[in-house]
């Protein structure tokens, strides 16, 4: 029974590492999923067993690379010591694994570049807006702490300088995929990430 789940854990990440190459090749939309069980060396039938569907399949693989990542956002506002340093490290922590560890590298080329949302991805379209929604509350909880910590009121309401900084890293990492060469990720973001606190008056 336990080689018989181990196999079965092994199948599902075979699957998801086809289905990570062939989207990264293909787009998304453009991919079917016996693309993925020949990329695979599988069949259609195991991607069933595993997965729903291709959204679903597709959630599945940004979750197995983005999980520890939203994780750390949750621990920086959870966290009841000064919020500010933990939200710096964990946006730093995922800009430099995005530029050195070439399955997030790839995952994230995916999500920003190789996706559209058509009808039938609908699914992945909803779990992005539920991410987005997480880290947008994780930044304003941690933003409004770090201010009543140094006794200050933020210069806009915390809502809208969560949107500002989820937009100053998104906007990075967007950029920096079309072209890697243009500049260093993590330098970048730490310059940019400190310049933004500071304007906030939580530098």
């Amino acid at each position: 029974m336990r080689r018989t789940k181990e196999d079965a854990l092994a199948t599902r990440h075979a699957l998801l590492d086809a289905a990570e190459r062939v989207f990264q090749r293909k787009g998304v939309s453009s991919t079917s999923l016996a693309d993925i069980a020949a990329e695979a060396g599988t069949t259609r039938g195991a991607i069933y067993w595993h997965f729903k569907d291709k959204a679903d399949l597709y959630n599945a693989m940004i979750e197995r690379v983005s999980l520890p990542m939203e994780h750390a956002l949750h621990e920086a506002a959870d966290t009841t010591v000064d919020p500010l340093p933990a939200l710096r490290s964990a946006l730093l922590g995922v800009l430099t694994k995005i530029s050195t560890d070439p399955r997030t590298r790839r995952v994230v080329e995916v999500a920003t570049h190789k996706v559209e949302y058509v009808e039938s991805l609908d699914a992945v379209r909803q779990r992005h807006l539920a991410v987005r929604d997480e880290c947008l509350a994780d930044m304003k909880q941690v933003l409004s702490h770090g201010a009543r910590m140094r006794g200050r009121r933020l210069p806009l309401p915390a809502e809208a300088a969560a949107r500002g900084l989820h937009a100053l890293v998104d906007g990075l990492i967007q950029n920096w995929m079309l072209d890697p060469r243009a500049f260093e990720l993590p330098r970048a973001g730490r310059q940019a990430i400190d310049a933004y606190l500071a304007g906030l008056g939580l530098g």
